[in-house]
């Protein structure tokens, strides 16, 4: 399994029982989480990480809570763990050096969403397709649509700073933040950004936030950036006899200056898997496919796009057939679909090592090459699939038990330094966790790691904020 032995041992049990008495006094006893059945609920993510119980857990419902709970960990040497909706696939969430798990998702409140400036202000705990909800019944639109929508929590997203399929027109979450509430390990309480859309006063503190996993402080208020619904969406199905053609097809479609809110690619692997799942039919004989999708106001300009795009793949990209989403129902069944991919291919190989690398564009068909070739030569089998219209991929290396993880380790190390080389990141959305930390310099000098400890030491000197994550 991952590198992922502890820097010092385990609170004891006194220790622990001790702030267990402290947080009583300070919460209540229904806040805490002793009970070692319940804690199993915390030990694991969506990732291979594999399982790690904390010693305790408190489920906070205010932003005083959590500085309670932050001021008796940190006071009495106890490790502090922020956790969302378990989603994450990297291990960022787990306690792998024990400690107490603060489980946010009692922080679950729209706080405002004002029409008139257009911004959110929520708990960390709000669950990312709640606030589409909400946001979309009063004519906005918050853009970030990550594949795990229904669970992982806005708190999260912002930690890891999430994306998801619109990513390639809209960005990620960092493109969407104005302002946070944290606390950080000192006890302190800051506010950072606030509600305007411009503002350079002073460092960016909002973004050293955004995809710092918790190490620095723990997320109790983020202030989002709304923007209006769009009145279309237009959204067809691509697909391709040559398992190659997809990945270059993304490049042409980009490069002819249309402006997809996505463009997600599918591979063969991925095809064969999602096709028996699959809400809407996915015809066989097809090596790869996208799905395109295009928002506007102006319903004849988004068909006139659509209609250009169609006819660019079918003449000259090599597609075998276009499918148009009739309506509002057959966009959700395809979406659905592609929802169901990752469970699928888990469901069909039994395990597997799900990684985000991102390249740029011009350099897709290339990596989608070297994930292949990488794998192979480890005689195992990939599926990859992804946001392809901004670079990233999702690439899982496929096995079926644990003698097969020396042989993932070594393909993931060679499709990691392909990336690198290609110009690319080794996570375009999952963050680092404990799966990544022994890949990040491959991709960083020794100096720039250097600094990044340095930060983190100055917000939280004991190293107790989520420790054990993101460096080598």
């Amino acid at each position: 399994m991952p590198e992922s032995r502890p820097k010092r041992p385990r609170a004891s049990r006194d220790a622990i029982a001790k702030i267990s008495q402290e947080l009583e006094r300070a919460l209540s006893r229904k806040r805490l989480v002793a009970d070692p059945d319940l804690l199993e609920n915390y030990a694991t993510d969506e990732s291979c990480a594999g399982s790690y119980v904390p010693q305790i857990a408190v489920r906070p419902k205010t932003t005083e809570d959590v500085e309670k709970s932050i001021a008796i960990a940190v006071r009495n040497g106890v490790p502090v763990v922020p956790r969302g909706g378990g989603t994450g696939r990297a291990g960022g969430c787990l306690a792998v050096e024990g400690g107490m798990v603060l489980a946010m998702e009692g922080m679950n409140r729209i706080i405002s969403l004002d029409k008139s400036s257009f911004t959110a202000t929520v708990q960390p705990g709000v669950v990312t397709g709640a606030l589409h909800e909400a946001v979309e019944a009063e004519g906005m639109f918050y853009p970030p649509d990550p594949s795990s929508l229904d669970s992982c929590q806005i708190g999260g997203n912002v930690a890891t700073n999430a994306s998801g399929p619109r990513n390639p027109k809209y960005g990620p979450t960092r493109d969407q933040l104005l302002g946070l509430e944290v606390v950080l390990a000192t006890g302190e309480r800051l506010r950072l950004g606030g509600r305007a859309l411009k503002g350079v006063a002073g460092y960016d503190l909002v973004s050293l936030f955004c995809g710092s996993e918790g190490t620095l402080g723990v997320i109790t208020e983020v202030t989002l950036r709304l923007l209006p619904r769009p009145r279309h969406v237009e959204t067809a199905l691509l697909f391709f006899p040559g398992a190659d053609l997809a990945s270059r097809a993304v490049v042409a479609i980009m490069q002819a200056g249309h402006s997809p809110r996505a463009l997600e690619m599918m591979d063969h692997v991925a095809l064969e898997a999602i096709r028996p799942k699959a809400l809407f039919r996915f015809p066989e004989g097809n090596q790869s496919s996208l799905i395109l999708e295009l928002d506007g106001n102006d319903k004849d300009a988004l068909f006139a796009s659509l209609a250009s795009i169609g006819e660019q793949a079918e003449s000259s990209l090599g597609a075998s057939l276009v499918l148009v989403a009739r309506d509002e129902s057959q966009r959700r069944d395809i979406w659905a679909s592609r929802r169901l991919l990752s469970p699928a291919i888990k469901e069909r190989w039994g395990q597997k090592y799900a990684e985000d690398i991102a390249v740029p564009l011009s350099e897709v068909p290339r990596i989608v090459e070297r994930v292949h070739q990488r794998a192979a030569e480890q005689e195992l089998e990939t599926a990859i699939f992804g946001h392809a219209g901004d670079g990233s991929l999702h690439v899982n290396i496929l096995f079926q038990d644990q003698s097969a993880w020396p042989s993932v380790m070594r393909a993931a190390e060679a499709i990691f330094r392909d990336t690198v080389e290609l110009g690319g990141t080794i996570t375009s959305e999952h963050g680092i966790g404990i799966l990544k930390r022994p890949y990040l310099a491959l991709e960083q000098t020794p100096p720039l790691i250097a600094l990044q400890r340095q930060m983190k030491r100055l917000f939280d000197p004991r190293d107790l904020m989520n420790p054990g994550k993101i460096f080598p």
